[in-house]
């Protein structure tokens, strides 16, 4: 019997998630599996033609959004009324809550009875706790990427939420390149370094951090000497990139791709980086990293609005200050050069920052892989509300 799979992905990492949980529902159901929805290149080699071109959901800050809220909003009644058209057995939506929570609010008022779930728990341990009983009406359950977010939404009245583990604790590439990173020789002093720099795959992010890591390289060269400068970047913001840092004294190599991007990163030594997953994926990995953000201006004002203590993941997961935090006016060139001098050598830093990074890994890893466990959930749900899958 076909099963038929409405998902909506908005950014790159909920793409891949998508595409594995799509993927292990492929192996678990006997019958085929037909997608309908919203995605990025991952969801596509599954098998969805994608209602849209979902880049146009990778926006940032509230300015972004209200500045294209009419397309926003044509897009959400779209994606919809396509969902409600094709009268899927379940509605996953992944991350994105701007859009695929908006989304899914008006498919349920259609159609009552269809199995919601929501992969990626919304940040409500960040700010905006209420989110988490106004998802009541319209979300069956929750799979959760972080441990420490079944407790959290417990305690808020949420939806049952189950920790399902963290995609990148079972991503190929990541494992082959920590093997990698494991059988390197210890850091010996002196010599080249290979510094990565990775200012996030968002135009506003990218613009707002690239003159500031600029300095930072050119800072860091004055004072140690040579050293090697690599920024991955995604394709479609390589452009942007190569514009930005087409008159910098220290010229980093642009690479794009993955396979790109994973040969970085067995290599480098250190990091600076924007925000997000990747400060993730350089801790699982084992690459020390400076963090950095630069938020648009309504973020800044809205900020004391936001409970949670630090906006990196492996601090949030280990429940200490792993990663040093850079944030708007405090992102100075001299900040980060500095760190990237202690982290590149073996510092106490260093040692402290690689520990901690063991912690983060220990406490994400789960006995079977996430998208094995997200595709029994969804289909356990099925059954148990009737579903013949």
């Amino acid at each position: 019997m076909t099963l038929k799979v409405a998902v909506i992905a908005g950014e790159v990492s909920g793409d891949l998630l998508g595409a594995d949980l799509v993927a292990a529902l492929k192996r678990q159901h006997d019958g085929p599996v037909d997608l309908v929805g919203v995605g990025g290149e991952g969801l596509q080699a599954q098998g969805l033609k994608s209602l849209f071109d979902y880049s146009e959901l990778s926006i940032m800050g509230f300015t972004q959004v209200i500045a294209r809220l009419p397309k926003l909003v044509r897009r959400i009644s779209e994606t919809a009324s396509a969902i409600v058209k094709a009268k899927p057995d379940v509605l996953i939506i992944i991350d994105s809550p701007d859009f695929t929570h908006r989304v899914a609010k008006m498919v349920r008022a259609r159609l009552p009875e269809l199995t919601i779930v929501n992969y990626v728990c919304p940040s409500v341990w960040a700010w905006k706790e209420y989110r988490a009983t106004q998802m009541l009406p319209y979300v069956d359950h929750v799979l959760a990427v972080l441990p420490f977010e079944p407790k959290v939404m417990e305690d808020l009245g949420g939806p049952k939420t189950t920790f399902v583990g963290h995609r990148l604790t079972a991503d190929p590439a990541l494992l082959e390149t920590r093997q990698r990173r494991a059988k390197r020789p210890g850091l010996a002093p002196g010599g080249e370094r290979t510094i990565l720099l990775l200012p996030g795959s968002r135009s506003a992010e990218v613009s707002r951090l690239l003159p500031v890591y600029g300095e930072a390289a050119e800072l860091l060269v004055s004072r140690n000497g040579p050293m090697r400068f690599v920024l991955p970047t995604v394709p479609r913001q390589e452009a942007r990139v190569r514009a930005l840092t087409a008159d910098w004294k220290v010229r980093p190599e642009v690479v794009t791709g993955a396979e790109a991007k994973w040969m970085a990163f067995a290599e480098a030594d250190a990091a600076i980086a924007a925000s997000g997953t990747v400060i993730l994926e350089l801790g699982l990995t084992g690459i020390p990293v400076v963090s950095t953000y630069k938020t648009d201006w309504l973020v800044t004002f809205l900020s004391k609005r936001i409970k949670v203590w630090s906006a990196a993941l492996p601090n949030l997961i280990a429940d200490y200050a792993v990663v040093p935090e850079y944030i708007n006016e405090l992102a100075r060139p001299g900040s980060l050069a500095r760190w990237i001098e202690r982290l590149s050598q073996d510092t106490l830093e260093r040692r402290g920052m690689l520990e901690g990074f063991d912690l983060v890994w220990q406490r994400l890893r789960t006995d079977r892989p996430p998208g094995e466990r997200s595709a029994e959930i969804v289909l356990d749900l099925l059954k148990s509300r009737g579903r013949s899958v």
